[in-house]
């Protein structure tokens, strides 16, 4: 499997990139995770996701300049242009280059996996550093994140979206004056205030008068004296499939041919180049000269751009197509049923039967790399893939001529409904790390099979994934979409049962994520009438947990108290939910009352539980408390001893509220320990966290009364002047850097 043969200008194979051009799905990992790099974009420079560049960039120098230039003038430029031009691949160097110049950076969110409108401004909230706790619609508070930032937003791959876009855009622009949107697509959005700008294809040397060999290059972009963008562009790609390919005055007339016939056009020379292993330039122009004169007979795929790129592509797609074995065509066509990224076992499961057996999916997996219609990304988990759009159309194309697309997207389905039931029965174990990275990894393609079940009401489908997925919700900070796809979900089913019981205590949990207990509370109520009519014990045990952390909310602490003692009367050692909840609700009423003791010993039996079991997530939170209640003790050390354990944990698991309360104990440790100047740099850390959450403490009055008494304390010790300087050390500082010094022995 080939690694590093990545090509720019709108061709660079890289994490989250593009090739040959076309929009791609976007980054993998956590936002804020990927440097951007480029003049004045290295690794570094600002806040943001941007994926680094791997290869260096041909031939679009003044497109970028211009695109630059555009985005200091508006605030809103849509970059367009047909599919495989390399809309993404300019727009992701532009960011790049601007975003040291941007406070709070440049942050890409990829549209290419969404198919519904209403997931639109949730991937927003997800690219960016929000965890937002609030019950407002996902629309408000990304205005409200966005009004006092500046930063650019790029929203990749639009045109399937535009509408929608058009509104959130919108909304976002007149909400925050500091924000710039870039976006990509194949059409613009339509707004008053939109610069468009169009991007053609590479330059490519024009034809000789005589019709012979051809002259010298036209248009910019020469490297090395080979000739315009297209041809520097085909010269490097094939020396990436081919080592010691080069351009020479023997063959430099067939490249100027297959450059010309393809039209410039970044994808179609990709693909075009993928054959040079198997064949040499000369005879890749001859059959590409063929390939063409018969295209528009053999291949029904049509995009929406007008000749002649439009047949250029089509040419170099439907030629790979035809090149490739059947059992190619077949995978490729069933591949296309995944969004975002690819897991090879899923591969299997999904897409294996008698036709296509499952031990010949790996090797058919890199025969398609080579041929350059996956993208391979390697990862810490393993191997993934991803299919451009481009390609992902004319695979999609093909599985509806044959007829198999509701099967397959049905086994896709099938498939994620039972990954997300293995990681509900897991979640609570050991595993919870590899099953937080497998699920995010997994995100787009969760959102697809749950629109495929709620675009069919007749079974429960997306009910029993959407209840199954509380583990994703909850633990893993996606509540808000969470309650929009549970809500969904119980709309279109309100026939008691199973399924529905665990996606009412699902949505429940989700609700007092985001401070609405009385919404919680009826959720909660009605699955807990049901279970217990049902005797199911477990199921009901979960409810009466919503409802305890409900009560606490509410402020009736009687009612929490009686029922988090009767979910730990008679536990047996057994780690459950509603058990370790109980022990931190017991917890943090017995801090809160002085009864140090108590909350001591009921936090140490839960954590006892989870350490029995390997757990993490839960024992974090009990950390914390744990923390609080020894500094009450007067036990400095061992709080510090605490809030680092549960930092660990919830750094690790992305969970921000978690972090967040975690600095903010570590900061009234290290004062209570001497360490003013520590304190004040955590306390500044904390606060970036808070306020990319929107919600200082949670909303909670007593956790504010806590940290505004730490920050004074500190300010006493230290002195306004030195207190200010290393708290604004501490706010400024890369999160990455700042977790590790706050992990850090003091």
């Amino acid at each position: 499997m080939r690694a590093g043969s990545g090509q720019d200008d709108g061709q660079s194979r890289q994490p989250g990139g593009e090739q040959g051009g076309e929009p791609g799905s976007g980054t993998g990992g956590q936002p804020g995770s990927g440097p951007g790099s480029g003049p004045g974009g290295e690794p570094g420079s600002g806040p943001g996701n941007l994926p680094g560049e791997t290869t260096r960039l041909i031939g679009r120098g003044a497109e970028v300049a211009r695109l630059r230039a555009l985005l200091t003038r508006s605030r809103l430029v849509t970059v367009t242009g047909v599919a495989g031009v390399g809309k993404t691949r300019l727009a992701l160097r532009a960011a790049a280059e601007l975003r040291p110049g941007l406070a709070d950076g440049a942050w890409l969110v990829p549209l290419s996996p969404l198919a519904e409108e209403s997931a639109l401004p949730y991937a927003i909230a997800e690219a960016l550093p929000l965890a937002d706790q609030s019950a407002a619609p996902v629309t408000e508070v990304l205005a409200g994140y966005l009004a006092g930032r500046e930063l650019l937003l790029v929203l990749d791959t639009c045109e399937h979206l535009a509408e929608a876009c058009a509104r959130v855009v919108t909304a976002l622009l007149a909400a925050a004056p500091g924000l710039r949107v870039l976006a990509t697509g194949r059409r613009a959005l339509g707004l008053p205030e939109e610069q468009v700008m169009t991007l053609e294809p590479l330059p490519v040397p024009a034809a000789p008068p005589d019709g012979g060999a051809s002259g010298a290059a036209g248009g910019s972009g020469a490297a090395g004296g080979i000739g315009g963008g297209a041809v520097a562009l085909l010269a490097d790609r094939a020396a990436a499939a081919v080592p010691g390919f080069a351009v020479t005055e023997h063959n430099r007339d067939a490249v100027v041919r297959v450059c010309r016939r393809l039209e410039g056009l970044p994808l179609a020379i990709e693909l075009a180049a993928a054959r040079l292993r198997e064949e040499s330039v000369e005879e890749l122009a001859a059959r590409l000269e063929d390939r063409y004169a018969v295209l528009g007979v053999t291949d029904r795929p049509v995009y929406d751009a007008d000749p002649p790129w439009h047949q250029a592509l089509r040419t170099a797609v439907g030629w790979s197509h035809q090149l490739c074995t059947p059992a190619e065509r077949l995978l490729w066509a069933r591949a296309s049923v995944f969004a975002g990224g690819i897991d090879p076992a899923a591969v299997k499961q999904v897409c294996a039967d008698d036709a296509l057996p499952s031990w010949r999916i790996p090797q058919l997996l890199e025969s398609l790399v080579d041929k350059s219609i996956l993208l391979w990304e390697p990862t810490g988990d393993g191997d993934r893939y991803r299919m451009l759009d481009t390609i992902r159309e004319f695979g999609a194309s093909w599985l509806r001529d044959l007829g198999e697309e509701e099967a397959m997207r049905r086994r896709h389905c099938d498939h994620y409904l039972e990954l997300a039931a293995a990681g509900d029965a897991a979640w609570l174990g050991a595993d919870q790390y590899a099953w937080y990275d497998r699920m995010t990894a997994e995100h787009g393609n969760l959102r697809a099979a749950l629109e495929y079940g709620l675009a069919r009401p007749e079974g429960d489908l997306a009910l029993r994934l959407a209840g199954s997925l509380w583990f994703f919700w909850y633990p893993c900070g996606y509540n808000k979409e969470g309650q929009h796809y549970l809500e969904r979900a119980l709309d279109l089913h309100p026939e008691p049962g199973p399924a529905r019981d665990k996606a009412l205590w699902a949505c429940a949990f989700v609700h007092l994520c985001q401070g609405e207990p009385v919404v919680a509370e009826k959720r909660a109520a009605e699955c807990l009438a049901d279970a217990e009519r049902r005797g199911a014990e477990e199921t009901a045990a979960t409810a009466r947990a919503a409802l305890m952390v409900a009560a606490l909310i509410l402020g009736d602490q009687q009612r929490a108290v009686e029922l988090a003692r009767s979910l730990l009367a008679g536990g047996d050692g057994v780690l459950t939910l509603g058990a370790s909840l109980a022990c931190t609700s017991l917890g943090l009423l017995y801090t809160s009352q002085g009864r140090l003791d108590e909350a001591i010993a009921v936090l140490r039996r839960g954590r006892a539980l989870s350490d029995r079991h390997g757990e993490r997530w839960l024992r974090a939170f009990g950390d914390t408390l744990r923390a609080q209640a020894e500094l009450s003790c007067g036990e400095a050390g061992q709080a510090w001893s605490y809030a680092q354990a549960a930092l660990e944990a919830k750094w690790r698991l992305h969970d921000r509220v978690g972090v967040a309360m975690a600095l903010d104990v570590l900061a009234q440790a290290a004062v209570a320990a001497g360490q003013g100047e520590r304190a004040a740099r955590i306390l500044g850390v904390a606060g970036q966290v808070w306020d990319a959450l929107g919600k200082q403490q949670a909303g909670q009055p007593e956790l504010v009364a806590v940290r505004r008494a730490c920050e004074e304390r500190v300010r006493l010790t230290l002195g306004d002047r030195a207190y200010e300087h290393a708290f604004r050390a501490g706010r400024a500082a890369d999160l990455d850097t700042s977790i590790t010094y706050a992990l850090s022995r003091p």
